[in-house]
């Protein structure tokens, strides 16, 4: 049942603007932010503050941080990925529960991880039974990130797997962490769930999420591989120093041009079009021109808990300096549909139980509401994950969002 909630779109965009205002100032500040609250039907608020990059001039406004800024979106690309495979299962080319090897043939060399020998060789077996993808978008399927588990970090540290920022083949050449179905463990899932869209369609990732999702959501600054204009845009990373300053670093970035589109954080975006992502969600599936790109069936399956009596759990922060220990809203119950995590409970900023939401390695964060026809979106470029000022800035953000609507 929809909510009749009223919501105050002048007060939200004031309250937006000054949210991103108050990240970045004081002494522990974030360089630079976008963030942006739609509704169902319409943009409510856009607002950006800060620089791109704390050692450019702050007189040169191409440093200051603008609204059509460019952001690696990191896991918030796992929604997209999740919805254009929804789009293969209403096309009946797609079947969740079937053995996802049927699509994407190397998963049938996946192996089962049991522990390291003496000599600290991984110690592997066949799982029990094949993975499926709804066990890949739901994180059920077994596999892991080496800066939140310990077995994958001995992986990549003592054996020589690349990380999935590589985008490479390789780099999803891990075992998995327990037999498909029996856990749930935050990890390379989504990625594989890209391979099976690839496997299915015969088109890279991004030709079909160009296709199917950003061209009929004007969504014209989303992509893998960044255009010369987006390159122009795109925020520096930063990471956190030990006394709590900011360090940028103008070498980060993704592969230029990816072995693999990574359905699980390859994508580059802009804060506007990711909320046009979310205003169709919101909108059961149609775009502000009337495309209809989910069945509003579809989406209310999607957005039901699909791990039963599995629950999300605490993300152990195993390399620092990507990642802090993570735990969106420690004591609520959570479990994640077929895109996003899923609140069981209410949350403490006044999002309602049965709602949705994630966030992304450098700090992005969003959240979609389809009671209250409201969802946000707080972005900005710095490591570790779940960074104290940030994730406290962005749950203050969404708190602000709730408190201007009114029953």
């Amino acid at each position: 049942m929809r909510s009749t909630r009223t919501v105050d779109a002048a007060g939200i965009a004031a309250a937006t603007e000054s949210a991103v205002e108050s990240a970045t100032t004081g002494s522990s500040r974030v360089p630079g932010v976008v963030a942006g609250v739609t509704s169902e039907n319409a943009l409510l608020s856009l607002s950006a503050a800060g620089v791109r990059a704390v050692d450019g001039p702050d007189s040169n406004t191409t440093d200051s941080m603008t609204t059509d800024t460019v952001f690696a979106l990191f896991s918030t690309t796992k929604a997209i990925t999740a919805t254009v495979a929804l789009q293969l299962v209403e096309d009946g080319r797609l079947d969740l529960d079937a053995p996802a090897a049927e699509y994407a043939p190397r998963l049938r060399r996946v192996s089962v991880i049991e522990g390291f020998d003496h000599a600290g060789n991984p110690q592997l077996r066949a799982p029990s039974t094949p993975i499926t993808t709804r066990q890949l978008l739901t994180h059920t399927a077994g596999f892991g990130y080496d800066f939140f588990t310990e077995t994958y970090r001995r992986l990549t540290r003592d054996h020589g797997v690349p990380g999935v920022i590589s985008a490479t083949r390789e780099s999803l050449a891990t075992p998995l962490l327990f037999d498909p179905g029996t856990a749930w463990e935050y990890g390379s899932n989504v990625d594989w769930a890209g391979l099976v869209v690839e496997g299915i369609t015969g088109q890279r990732l991004g030709d079909v999420m160009s296709e199917r999702v950003f061209s009929p959501l004007g969504m014209s600054d989303t992509s893998f591989t960044p255009t010369r204009d987006t390159a122009g845009r795109r925020a520096v990373m930063h990471h956190r120093t030990a006394d709590g300053g900011l360090r940028p670093n103008r070498k980060w970035a993704m592969p230029a041009e990816p072995e693999l589109h990574m359905g699980g954080q390859g994508l580059y975006s802009t804060v506007r079009d990711y909320l046009a992502f979310i205003r169709m969600w919101l909108n059961d599936g149609l775009s502000d021109t009337g495309d209809q790109l989910l069945r509003p069936e579809t989406i209310a399956d999607a957005e039901r808990n699909h791990i039963g009596d599995l629950r999300v759990h605490r993300l152990p922060g195993v390399l620092p300096a990507v990642t802090q220990d993570a735990e969106f809203f420690p004591g609520v119950s959570k479990t994640w549909g077929l895109t996003s995590m899923r609140l069981e409970e209410p949350a403490p900023t006044g999002r309602p139980a049965g709602t949705l939401g994630w966030g992304g390695l450098a700090n992005l964060y969003y959240w979609i509401d389809r009671r209250n026809r409201i969802g946000g979106f707080w972005a900005a470029q710095l490591f570790p994950f779940f960074d104290p000022t940030a994730i406290a800035a962005y749950l203050d953000f969404e708190s602000s969002v709730y408190d201007l609507t009114e029953a």
